[in-house]
């Protein structure tokens, strides 16, 4: 855990000293009056909006993203912030535009705004308007992993430990003064969606906690200046992610399994991981009467067999205990569970029952 935030009891003992003759008896705001603006798009949010709600900082008002079209019939969706924040009737606002975002805002007249996972940057119009500033919880130990996809790139590269950074936000990306940060351990077989889902449930709680003391040293700074102090991040230990797409996910067999294995899980369930093969059994005079492309093929697990062979690079073969697997750039990749185009997950050894010619081709 980090020493950014003192242990409770210090935060007590701080907060009970009596008034001295130069100090007048402190307030301390009740959360309940505090307008609180709430900014959150998509499943990771849901949690952190939670726990606001059932620790007296039900917002004022949720903004969100649009709803957008989704799937192949291209129906519209609410984000899943949208459909908690009107299951319990907290005021929900859209804007499509920056202008929209900065008028509607201003108009909210927050005193505290915090967010997790909104989609865009806010801008200073917003960021200076709220008391108790604006408040961002990032799912990754800052400065490491700034931008878009910390926890995708955390399992990416194969790393032990991640964690949670509760920022105040200024107009850069993830650069703001760290408040609060506590590190959890990555676990061997994590997939992007299990540890997202922990992150999000282990931020929650560390706002809370963070907004407690945050508020109090607002309005005690006399008092409480040892409860939390904003730290500035090293920006020259800072890296950077990047904005995924499906594009992304493209294997490229030259890589390590290690390497590939690591990739299916940081991109499980989006942008999920694929690769392309065409059957033995389809003859070119037959691909090319029936103009039958390569079939893409999703691999949603795998394991690392530490083993080279002979076979050309992304070859695919039999283990001796018949489990599927392909050659990389160094190791094998064992398919555990894979999707074929149009089709359902399965077991490789489902998968083989239907298309036994994959065996010997090449995935490219």
């Amino acid at each position: 855990m980090s020493l950014i935030i003192p242990p409770t009891n210090q935060l007590v003992n701080t907060l009970t000293l009596p008034p001295t003759k130069e100090q007048k008896e402190p307030v301390t705001p009740d959360s309940k009056e505090l307008r609180v603006v709430f900014f959150g798009t998509p499943e990771f949010a849901v949690p952190i909006l939670k726990e606001l709600i059932e620790h007296d900082f039900k917002p004022t008002a949720v903004v969100t993203a649009p709803d957008k079209p989704v799937g192949r019939k291209q129906e519209i969706v609410p984000p899943p912030v949208k459909v908690f924040a009107q299951e319990n009737n907290i005021p929900i606002v859209q804007p499509q535009t920056k202008e929209e975002l900065i008028f509607q805002v201003v108009n909210l007249k927050p005193d505290l705004i915090i967010l997790a996972a909104y989609g865009k940057i806010l801008p200073k119009e917003i960021l200076q308007l709220p008391k108790y500033g604006a408040i961002n919880i990032h799912p990754s130990l800052l400065p490491k992993y700034r931008g878009a996809s910390p926890v995708q790139f955390a399992i990416l590269n194969g790393d032990k430990e991640t964690g949670v950074t509760i920022m105040l936000m200024n107009e850069k990306i993830d650069e703001g003064s760290i408040l609060a940060q506590e590190k959890i351990n990555i676990a061997p077989e994590e997939t992007y969606e299990s540890l997202e889902k922990k992150l999000s449930l282990f931020g929650a709680k560390l706002l809370i906690k963070t907004l407690n003391r945050w508020i109090v040293l607002k309005e005690m700074p006399d008092l409480a200046q040892k409860a939390i102090k904003p730290q500035e991040q090293n920006n020259s230990e800072a890296s950077y992610t990047k904005i995924l797409t499906k594009k992304d996910g493209k294997i490229k067999w030259q890589k390590t399994a290690l390497e590939i294995e690591r990739q299916i899980r940081a991109f499980y369930p989006w942008p999920g991981s694929f690769t392309t093969f065409i059957e033995k059994s389809d003859s070119p005079k037959s691909r090319a009467k029936n103009k039958k492309p390569a079939q893409i093929l999703k691999i949603l697990k795998a394991s690392v067999l530490n083993a080279q062979t002979k076979k050309d690079i992304g070859r695919v073969f039999l283990t001796d205990d018949k489990k599927l697997a392909v050659q990389t750039g160094a190791g094998c990749l064992i398919i555990e569970i894979l999707q074929p185009e149009g089709g359902k997950a399965m077991p490789a050894a489902e998968f083989l029952n239907g298309h036994p010619g994959i065996i010997g081709t090449i995935l490219k």
